[in-house]
């Protein structure tokens, strides 16, 4: 038995959201998965002669947990990465990786697990449920962990905005993004914040997207990564000078992600700002103009 399944890239916190909210963007990674008696993987795109192709792959070990969860035994499995999605910039592609293969396990065995089973497992892999929520459900998804778990809520997102991402050439570590966030914040910042996503969210609810631009301020992680990011600033000024409603950090970075109203001119003067802003800091890159992906992880056969 065979089975193919596409899954989005995602992009986490959008400002002031940290680690709650994610947005899946259709830029997709595949992973084909095969009943065997050991396990193989193949890499192709992003990740060739880097990622793992043995048992130590995360696609693979989401096969495995798939089956452990189920209760079955768990063999061999030989996977194909078609990967799209680049690694280490924020985009979310380790959230991609453990959904990726386990919704391909889930489905080779018959999908004995449901999605917020699947959410949980995913969860507790990855550990924060923003992205895998993201990459598994579509949309917009709003997470959180409790002791039960995690548990999430998909929005649909306004037709009416475009997505533009900057991906420069480097590659950051979630870990030492999360290394210089301090250990509590003052009271101010955190009520800051909890303004913004509320707003945030009721912005993209009614279409108000004239307070988009407050809307995705943020006072909790991103002013601390602008150490590693030093650039970040002058790149955000440019697309919001090229007409952007609003330009975050995407996820723990290096990407940027900015948004816009529906004006095919406008994406792009925005989207060539940025590469122009980046260049200027001498760092190459490339911006991408995505549409949101409403479907989340999904089993193509």
């Amino acid at each position: 038995m065979s089975v193919r399944v596409r899954i989005p890239a995602t992009s986490a916190n959008l400002g002031a959201g940290f680690d709650a909210l994610g947005l899946a963007l259709a830029l997709h990674n595949e992973v084909v998965a095969e009943e065997a008696e050991r396990t193989t993987v193949r890499i192709e795109g992003e990740g060739v002669g880097r990622l793992s192709t043995g048992d130590k792959n995360v696609v693979a070990r989401g096969v495995r947990l798939a089956h452990e969860a189920a209760g079955r035994p768990f063999i061999g499995v030989a996977l194909t990465c078609i990967n799209r999605i680049p690694t280490a910039r924020g985009l979310g592609s380790s959230a991609a990786a453990w959904v990726g293969g386990l919704v391909a396990g889930n489905a080779l065995l018959k999908r004995p697990l449901d999605r917020e089973t699947l959410l949980g497992l995913a969860a507790r892999a990855e550990g924060h449920p923003d992205n895998v929520a993201a990459a598994l459900f579509g949309g917009l998804t709003v997470s959180c962990g409790t002791p039960a778990g995690a548990r999430a809520v998909a929005l649909p997102v306004p037709d009416t905005l475009r997505w533009i991402t900057l991906v420069p050439d480097i590659t950051s570590s979630t870990a030492e993004a999360r290394a210089v966030l301090p250990a509590s914040v003052p009271r101010a910042d955190a009520v800051f914040n909890v303004q913004r996503v509320a707003l945030l969210l009721a912005a993209l609810q009614v279409g108000r997207t004239d307070v988009l631009g407050v809307a995705l301020d943020d006072r909790l992680h991103q002013p601390h990564r602008r150490r590693l990011f030093p650039w970040m600033p002058e790149v955000v000024s440019a697309a919001r000078r090229a007409g952007a409603l609003g330009c975050v950090l995407s996820g723990a970075g290096p990407s940027l992600l900015a948004v816009a109203n529906d004006d095919e001119q406008a994406t792009v003067r925005i989207a060539r700002a940025m590469e122009e802003a980046l260049r200027a800091a001498r760092l190459s890159g490339s911006a991408r103009i995505l549409e949101v992906d409403a479907g989340g992880a999904v089993v193509m056969a």
